[in-house]
């Protein structure tokens, strides 16, 4: 297999499980070498081993929480020590919470805000010095189709990947001089554990708005994840990326 990542230096946010790890296996497969960040540090050894042994790629873990700016540079230092050029970040990390606008309260905003949205910037502001040293480096938001369409009960996180959207916009017109490439993932419904949490009839209504009449899977994300990654996308930048299966049709 070619693997397309070979000698490329990677950092992951959110990478210990859902989308975050099967992005970080799917690039661990293509030779990166991987930096997995998160706030799980069990979960974390746990894929670090489990990427030395199958992979037999290296690999690192930098946990901090990406939605606090002074873990966000005390993390970076930590990178830094390790490596001195970063060619790949992967912005993956956010949570998601739902509540009606009657019901929605300031620190559920804040909080979805600050991990989905401000966390981008804060990474980027520390990544793009890393990345000048690289030739075709690359940065991958992770957005949602609800940053694109909206969705009842989920105004705070909707409202924080539309920002997603825009970030990566502003930030791809402003890195290109310097070769970065800026662009975002927007998944549709994807199993994972986030999703399976809703009821039966919210499970079975969203499926049936797809026009390919099944749940996507992390690895969908991720093979669109290595693609963004790799110098195969190389003159693409400030694109969002749907992974739907068709719900956008």
């Amino acid at each position: 297999m070619m693997k397309l990542l070979q000698d490329k230096h990677i950092l992951i946010t959110g990478s210990s499980r859902g989308i975050g790890k099967a992005i970080a296996e799917l690039f661990a497969s293509h030779g990166a070498t991987l930096y997995l960040n998160g706030t799980n540090v069990e979960r974390l050894e746990k894929l670090k081993q489990t990427i030395t042994d199958e992979y037999q790629t290296e690999c690192h873990i930098i946990p901090f929480d990406v939605s606090n700016s002074d873990a966000v540079k005390n993390g970076f230092k930590s990178l830094f020590s390790l490596t001195k050029r970063l060619d790949v970040l992967v912005n993956n990390a956010g949570i998601l919470s739902s509540s009606l606008l009657r019901m929605i309260d300031s620190k559920q905003t804040e909080q979805q805000f600050a991990t989905n949205a401000y966390s981008i910037i804060y990474c980027c502001q520390y990544a793009s010095r890393l990345m000048q040293k690289s030739t075709h480096a690359s940065i991958i938001n992770m957005s949602s189709i609800m940053g694109g369409v909206g969705s009842e009960g989920h105004i705070a996180y909707s409202g924080s990947k539309a920002a997603v959207n825009g970030i990566t916009k502003s930030l791809a017109k402003e890195l290109a001089d310097k070769h970065i490439r800026v662009n975002a993932i927007a998944p549709g419904f994807i199993d994972t554990d986030m999703t399976r949490n809703i009821s039966e009839d919210k499970y079975q209504q969203r499926i049936n708005s797809i026009a390919m009449g099944y749940a996507g899977q992390p690895e969908d994300v991720a093979n669109t994840a290595l693609f963004l990654a790799s110098d195969m996308s190389k003159y693409i930048t400030g694109q969002v990326i749907g992974v739907d299966g068709g719900m956008l049709i």
